[in-house]
């Protein structure tokens, strides 16, 4: 089991990933100022956010166990 410090570096790391594909997929369309998505990364971002959600679960019941 990972200790607490690498769990956090692990989220940074996935989290990180995933807003720069967000910023990616997002491209602001300067005439009429919408966004428009384009669904580049659909696959790794599902991953992503899955990743960081197993990541804080991680770590709540760590905060919850130290108490």
């Amino acid at each position: 089991m990972s200790n607490k410090h690498e769990i956090e570096e692990d989220l940074y790391r996935a989290q990180s990933r995933l807003d720069d594909l967000c910023k990616q997929e997002g491209q602001e369309n300067t005439g009429t100022q919408t966004v428009t998505i384009q669904p580049k990364y659909g696959e790794e971002m599902k991953s992503l956010r899955e990743e960081c959600s197993q990541l804080r679960i991680i770590l709540e019941a760590m905060e919850a166990s130290e108490d």
